[in-house]
């Protein structure tokens, strides 16, 4: 069975952030700390096995939170090559699933990612977040999916894979994936503070 204590936890937090501006997104300070740190700090008491960030640079210190930081030196080659470099880190640990979640989405919860677990069907499992239309991260992935997770191409990531799985549904709130600054912007205005 999967469970959080036999998982890696992969934080993506490479990226060209081309729609964003000239900034470095994840330093952008949302309710007191850096928009980077929130799904940090929600995942802080789920118990996986092993942590880690998959960054291209920046000055957000994931190691100072327990994470096993993996550089990558390609973003421009897309999201698979963050998720390949995650896995490829995730698997030397032993463990039988991973967790890929994104370092610009703030509002992710920790009971999501129980939800995530609580639907999950063993090896092949494939269990993506959904806000009732779409699914996305973060996503559960059982062992028997890392080999196709490592042979991923380009800036889709594991979307068809993700699109053949499990969806376990989330308010919208808590999927909200921050890409551009109007996009943080409404995240201010919803929930307080300013730039």
């Amino acid at each position: 069975m999967i469970a959080p204590d036999n998982t890696a936890l992969i934080l993506l937090a490479a990226g060209k952030s081309e729609r964003f501006g000239l900034s470095d997104k994840l330093t952008e300070i949302f309710l007191g700390q850096p928009l980077g740190m929130h799904a940090v700090t929600a995942l802080e008491a789920v118990p996986f096995a092993k942590r880690i960030v998959v960054k291209d640079g920046g000055r957000l210190d994931y190691a100072a939170r327990g994470y096993e930081v993996v550089h990558n030196l390609r973003p421009e080659d897309g999201l698979s090559s963050s998720v390949r470099l995650g896995v490829q880190a995730a698997r030397q640990g032993g463990i039988d699933a991973v967790l890929i979640a994104l370092a610009d989405m703030p509002r992710i919860t920790a009971t999501q990612i129980h939800r995530l677990f609580d639907a999950q069907h063993g090896p092949d499992t494939v269990v993506a977040s959904s806000d009732g239309v779409r699914p996305r991260p973060p996503v559960l992935f059982g062992s028997a999916r890392f080999d196709a997770l490592e042979q991923l191409e380009g800036d889709t990531g594991a979307r068809d894979m993700i699109l053949a799985g499990r969806h376990v549904i989330a308010s919208p709130e808590e999927l909200i994936d921050v890409d551009t600054e109007d996009e943080l912007a409404e995240l201010l205005a919803k929930f307080g503070g300013r730039r």
